[in-house]
């Protein structure tokens, strides 16, 4: 049975959710503080983790600074106030939802099944490895190359390079690339792929690659290019 770590510091609220998990057919962990949130993550890695925001110990921007360090499993981020610096902030450290109290079970259930759903769309696409100009992108164990010389990157620099690459015939605008890496149902500041980009770039231009470039297209968004 697939574990679901649930990361909230208010019994009742885990409760809830657990059942709702559970009626899912996931076997909930929980934990009530950030501290416990990272020991049970590491004893039993989960398939997919609700992580609270605001907790005792170790916040969940904490909590999943730390989870990314290791791992690139699923995290929805859960807080209790709508401001878009949070939800932009949970996004930027590797969240890939977010979710605003209040909710009801079946909300929160609806957005695992849809980060879930984006995931195993991504896996499922023929082919893990893709081989541009000396560029290697493997969503198999989510590596990166740059002639031969290995980028540690977040899981969602790896999707964007990912996408960009994959699809080097078009240019993609921010939206497309919200779309496509947050979800439609995420409506945040576009400048959040921005953000992403930037820092993308100074990985990947910490090692030389003359052969290839990810273009701005003013007005539009980025492109992949293979220079001739």
């Amino acid at each position: 049975m697939a574990r679901m770590l649930i990361a909230d510091d208010n019994p009742q609220l885990l409760n809830i959710l657990s059942s709702a998990a559970r009626r899912e057919g996931f076997e909930p962990v929980t934990a009530l503080d950030g501290r416990q949130a990272l020991e049970a993550f590491r004893a039993q890695p989960p398939q997919i983790v609700l992580l609270d925001v605001m907790m005792p110990e170790l916040d969940g921007f904490q909590v999943c600074r730390e989870i990314r360090r290791e791992s690139n499993v699923p995290v929805i981020m859960i807080t209790a106030r709508g401001e878009d610096f949070e939800k932009i902030m949970g996004l930027d450290i590797g969240a890939d939802d977010y979710i605003v109290k209040p909710f009801s079970p079946s909300e929160v259930m609806a957005r695992v099944r849809a980060v879930l759903r984006r995931i195993s769309r991504g896996t499922e696409e023929p082919g893990k490895l893709l081989r541009e100009a000396g560029l290697c992108v493997n969503l198999e164990d989510y590596s990166v190359f740059v002639d031969g010389k290995p980028v540690r990157l977040t899981k969602r620099e790896v999707d964007m390079l990912w996408t960009l690459v994959h699809g080097r015939s078009r240019a993609y605008t921010r939206e497309m690339l919200l779309d496509l890496l947050w979800g439609y149902d995420y409506y945040g500041d576009p400048r959040t792929v921005d953000s992403h980009m930037k820092r993308l770039r100074a990985k990947l231009d910490a090692v030389p690659h003359p052969s290839w470039e990810i273009r701005t297209i003013r007005n539009v968004g980025y492109k992949f290019e293979v220079l001739s």
